[in-house]
């Protein structure tokens, strides 16, 4: 018999090690080292072969082969994963506790239900929690009114048992995994959710969606800190990675893409919870700006890029006397430290003073930027709540702003003004633009240049 060794794995970063310590040496948290078995021969799915076969290498000349996309019938899903989805797809969902996770899936599949796939056959779904009973999930489809879709559930955890049921019948099209962190494998001793199993699971799971060629879905859990938890290394191993973001307090939901092989990064689904599920929201600039007043101090337009899709947000501000020993910088939807560069660039360069003030700063809807197209937005927004002057209604703004003050240049400036002048804005307040390129110009809507922020002050005069 083979004698077992065992390593101890950090649960946090992953790091390996002979013996345990209290504190993992390579990310400094403590008491996260977990006692795993060191993968040997005995293991079937560690081992490897003594004889390989010579592979054979291609040039880059050719013809690629067209990519078949199974169409979800949820547009924005479709739009995030770059325009449908691919066979052979491993996809990675993370969002909170209750963000509607779940509740996105179970319509994914319900919807694929009703379409054919690439043979021209009705699209097999298969549905596989490790969270929740099948009776759960069928009161969740009830409730959605999706009790009908021809949809296969199962309740399992043991890898072993789900790779042998969907590699020995028919081939699914669409699988569901719900969620990654619930299953095991056997072959380790290690708890459910460590990173040796995580690991394993995914690892067994992508193997067999590759070689069956069937689009896998897997839901993860996240951390504290936002980020998913377990192996980092499970992102680098699937196609596309999407986390689910908003806040509860909010109807509004986000699908963003942080990875994606086959479709663009950093684009956005935006969704709603209603009653009946999550509904699809064609127009989100509309929606962002439907309860937004006119005339108010401290609110502005700020037209934004999110993916390849322009999206017009309401940025508030609030100036208020200072309530205890020291300012309040109180940010929700942007960056803090963004937010201390910009009142730090308005009192050194335009004299602007907010040192005896509290400043709170809000992105309405809930939506969190992380453009720097957002700057002079919020800087706007500031000296309108410090001054009492209200941004007019009909303005939407937008540019980077520099440490000396300077108004920069932002990419894709004719998608924001398109859209500005989709929704009624007759004016906008821009960086210079770039005279060897002009930016096509857009009709009824009047362009403001401004190239450093001691102009701003004027706007509100004008």
């Amino acid at each position: 018999m083979t004698k077992r060794t065992t390593q101890y794995v950090c649960q946090n970063c992953g790091a390996t090690f002979a013996k345990w310590t209290g504190k993992c040496e390579a990310c400094g948290e403590w008491n996260t080292l977990v006692e795993e078995d060191l993968p040997t021969a005995d293991h079937p799915h560690m081992t490897a072969g003594k004889g390989g076969r010579k592979i054979e290498f291609h040039d880059l000349r050719g013809a690629p082969e067209l990519v078949f996309r199974l169409k979800s019938q949820i547009g924005e899903l479709d739009r995030v994963c770059g325009g449908g989805l691919v066979p052979g797809s491993v996809i990675l969902v993370g969002g909170d506790p209750g963000i509607g996770k779940s509740t996105l899936l179970l319509q994914t599949v319900a919807h694929l239900s009703d379409t054919v796939n690439k043979e021209g056959k009705p699209t097999k779904c298969v549905y596989i929690s490790g969270e929740e009973s099948v009776d759960q999930v069928r009161l969740r489809a009830l409730r959605l009114g999706l009790s009908q879709a021809a949809v296969d559930l199962a309740s399992a955890t043991n890898i072993r048992d789900i790779v042998a049921t969907l590699d020995g019948g028919e081939t699914p099209d669409v699988v569901i995994i719900d969620s990654i962190q619930t299953m095991y494998s056997d072959t380790l001793d290690s708890a459910p959710g460590t990173v040796g199993q995580v690991r394993a699971c995914g690892n067994e799971l992508i193997r067999l969606a590759k070689r069956l060629n069937f689009t896998l879905f897997l839901v993860g859990h996240v951390t504290k800190e936002g980020t998913l938890a377990g192996p980092r290394v499970l992102e680098h191993m699937v196609d596309t990675v999407l986390y689910f973001e908003g806040d509860r307090g909010h109807h509004f939901r986000i699908l963003r893409s942080v990875k994606n092989r086959f479709g663009a990064t950093d684009e956005i689904g935006v969704f709603e919870m209603t009653e009946e599920g999550l509904a699809e929201v064609k127009n989100p600039s509309a929606l962002f700006l439907a309860e937004r007043r006119g005339n108010i101090a401290g609110s502005c337009v700020f037209a934004g890029i999110e993916g390849s899709r322009p999206l017009l947000v309401e940025i508030q501000a609030l100036v208020a006397p200072i309530s205890g020993p020291s300012p309040r910088r109180a940010v929700v939807g942007w960056d803090s430290n963004r937010l201390a560069m910009i009142l730090a660039v308005l009192e050194t360069r335009c004299g602007v003073v907010f040192g005896a003030k509290d400043v709170y700063l809000n992105v309405a809807g809930g939506l969190k930027l992380t453009e720097p197209a957002c700057d002079m937005a919020v800087a706007m927004a500031l000296v309108s709540a410090l001054t009492g002057h209200p941004v007019p209604a009909d303005m939407i703004v937008f540019g980077e702003v520099g440490l000396s003050g300077e108004i920069r240049a932002v990419p894709q400036p004719d998608l924001r003004l398109k859209e500005a002048e989709k929704l009624g804005f007759k004016r906008a307040l821009i960086p210079p633009r770039r005279s060897a390129k002009k930016e096509k110009a857009v009709s009824d809507l009047r362009i403001i240049e401004i190239g450093h922020l001691r102009t701003l002050m004027d706007t509100f005069r004008e």
